[in-house]
């Protein structure tokens, strides 16, 4: 006998949570921090969800980091304070930030050139109030930051508590190039090099006379890879809560650890392409091919059975706005497509990147193992 899937009533495409999976990741860097010896305070921009963010922080998350001042907003209103706005500030965002600060969030934000500090300056002074500032590191060339040496490091401090309303608390970076690698010896030597180069900054600019308190760090697969984190205060991850299958790639998760899956139906083949049709397209997976230069390319997203198991040979290898195209390299004994994957079949898709397709979707279907589906509302906006 057949037993349905208790997701076989959910309309698709869906987002869908294997709550198992999440909860011993989130254990797993929980765990991985706290042998380290500091604080952890999770990236929230992958789930932003306050049902996820809420089990984050019961394993002994020290506070959030987001993304932008909405999720802040919508964070704070949930009961959560302790935040970090890990996202150079624009000037014309400081009216957003102070109202949070004087709501009563310990909202704290970020900087990286001496322009961007001269306004958090003038804005405290103008408008009477305090920010907390971090600058922000370049130590792998990856994105924005300032280089640990770089005379501007200093200029920017300056600029910054030209009036005792601006608190430097610190600097902080991520080691987004650690995504590049995929053997742990590298990734050892990159989650070394963002420790050392953070707490160098921090270094000049305590002898430059700075209180520099907080030095943070973090990527998911430099605090996996991490051996030793002196000088360090916190470290900040995000991806890890659902794992994804850049990854996989990485060598940071297996397949199983992925927790977060789009769930599809079977609506059509074309039989001589052995393919078969799905109503998952880049719409729902997101455009984002984050594998196809890693060492296994997985197209869209690598399909699994409805219970979340990977069916080899098989992925969404391409995509239009709401149509799958699903290839079965490892067609065998004959079985047609059709009769592999018939119409009204439901699949799961484990995508490239985590952040970019749950950004697809307005809530999350929450599988527990007793098999009830919770639905998770998500937020969305800057």
């Amino acid at each position: 006998m057949t037993i349905a899937s208790p997701l076989a009533q959910i309309n698709t495409p869906a987002a869908v949570i294997d709550m198992a999976r999440m909860d011993a990741n989130i254990d797993r860097m929980q765990a991985r921090v706290n042998a380290l010896g500091v604080r952890f305070r999770p990236h929230v921009k992958t789930s932003k969800c306050v049902d996820v963010v809420r089990r984050q922080l019961k394993a002994g998350a020290a506070g959030i980091t987001v993304s932008t001042l909405k999720e802040a907003e919508q964070f704070f209103a949930s009961g959560m304070s302790d935040i970090f706005y890990a996202v150079g500030m624009a000037p014309h965002k400081l009216p957003q930030a102070a109202a949070l600060l004087r709501a009563g969030c310990g909202l704290r934000i970020l900087v990286d050139n001496v322009a961007a500090a001269q306004a958090i300056a003038a804005y405290a002074v103008a408008h009477d109030v305090a920010f907390a500032v971090l600058i922000e590191i370049d130590t792998d060339g990856h994105r924005s930051g300032v280089k640990p040496e770089a005379p501007d490091l200093i200029d920017i401090a300056r600029a910054l508590t030209a009036d005792p309303r601006v608190t430097l608390t610190g600097v902080m970076t991520h080691a987004g190039a650690s995504y590049d690698f995929h053997d742990a010896a590298s990734l050892q030597r990159i989650a070394e090099q963002e420790r050392v180069l953070c707490v160098r900054a921090a270094t000049r600019l305590r002898e430059a006379g700075f209180a520099c308190l907080e030095v943070s760090v973090g990527s998911t697969p430099t605090a996996l890879s991490a051996r030793s984190l002196d000088g360090v205060t916190e470290v900040r991850a995000g991806v890890y809560v659902f794992f994804d299958l850049v990854m996989a790639n990485v060598g940071v998760c297996d397949l199983g650890d992925i927790a977060m899956s789009v769930l599809t139906t079977v609506i059509g083949h074309q039989r001589e392409k052995n393919w078969a049709i799905v109503d998952a397209g880049w719409m729902a997976m997101s455009r984002d091919r984050g594998t196809q230069k890693q060492p296994i390319d997985y197209g869209y997203g690598q399909v699994c059975d409805v219970a979340g198991q990977p069916i080899a040979g098989c992925t969404v290898a391409s995509a239009n706005q709401e149509h799958g195209i699903v290839e079965w390299r490892d067609a065998g004994l004959g079985q047609s497509i059709e009769a592999r994957f018939p119409v009204g079949m439901q699949l799961r898709i484990l995508p490239n990147h985590a952040c970019a397709t749950a950004a697809q979707f307005p809530t999350y279907e929450a599988l527990g193992d007793d098999g009830v589906v919770s639905t998770w509302p998500r937020f969305y906006g800057w």
